[in-house]
């Protein structure tokens, strides 16, 4: 049996995502934890969040992934992220005093939450914050239609989020990588030397003059102190393409840290 461990707990977007695999799921408390479980041979693959397209990067993904774990990303999901104002039967608006989600979640209903004086609270997930406010009528939370019928709450608002175009990206990890498909993306980390102007100037030229499109570049803290960063670049081809083995063989002797993530199949 192929088991794929998820963050939880049930009734987060993240679980959605995971459905869209497998049914044999299991539910992790935080995101090192779901690598683990994959690391440690528990689970086969696993689920995280890695990006949101309003919010932007999920940070303890990319550095888990980074100093962490030597994992490989499998696949992409990438989902719309509708949110909705969930309430107890039969509650209405002037009821609301306090609503109460992740923060992600919060933070992408800024203007409903303001626009209606509702108090936000932070909750360790979307599914934690519904199971929280059951039995409380002045309680609402804030998540997607999966939690209403784990919890038997109902939806008082949808689609309350601050932009339409919201959406994020799921990677499934593995110890193993992805056979190519002919439409694959590659997923790398690397680091530039600091005493050499132009540095990254120079490893965006690598794609540029061989005409590989870039799909996500990001930078993040190394860890080493401040000013010092490592980009995680998103790129299309596969690692078995002899153009990007080229690419990376060029990468390499041009940066003092290369960590190849995977190559998988494009959303």
């Amino acid at each position: 049996m192929t088991l794929i461990s998820f963050l939880g707990p049930k009734g987060t977007f993240t679980h959605e995502a995971a459905s869209m695999v497998s049914d044999e799921l299991i539910p992790y408390c935080t995101i090192p934890a779901v690598l683990e479980s994959v690391a440690n041979g528990e689970c086969s693959y696993g689920v995280v969040p890695i990006e949101n397209s309003i919010e932007g990067p999920v940070g303890i993904t990319l550095d888990s992934l980074a100093h962490k774990f030597d994992l490989k990303i499998f696949k992409e999901i990438i989902i719309p992220i509708n949110q909705n104002l969930i309430v107890n039967p039969g509650c209405t608006m002037e009821d609301i005093e306090d609503v109460y989600s992740h923060a992600q979640a919060l933070a992408q209903c800024q203007e409903f939450v303001s626009r209606n004086k509702i108090q936000p609270h932070y909750a360790v997930s979307t599914a934690r914050a519904a199971k929280d406010i059951i039995g409380c009528n002045s309680k609402a939370a804030i998540g997607n239609a999966k939690i209403v019928e784990l919890y038997g709450l109902e939806i008082l608002k949808s689609n309350i989020q601050d932009m339409d175009n919201n959406e994020t990206r799921f990677v499934v990890v593995s110890k193993k990588q992805h056979e190519k498909t002919g439409k694959d993306k590659t997923s790398i980390i690397f680091s530039i030397y600091e005493d050499k102007p132009g540095g990254l100037y120079k490893i965006l030229g690598i794609f540029q003059k061989n005409n590989i499109n870039l799909t996500k570049i990001e930078s993040r803290p190394s860890k080493k102190g401040l000013g010092k960063y490592l980009f995680f670049v998103d790129f299309n081809g596969h690692i078995e393409d002899d153009l990007v083995k080229e690419i990376l063989d060029e990468i390499e002797e041009n940066t003092y840290y290369l960590k190849i993530l995977g190559s998988f199949p494009e959303f």
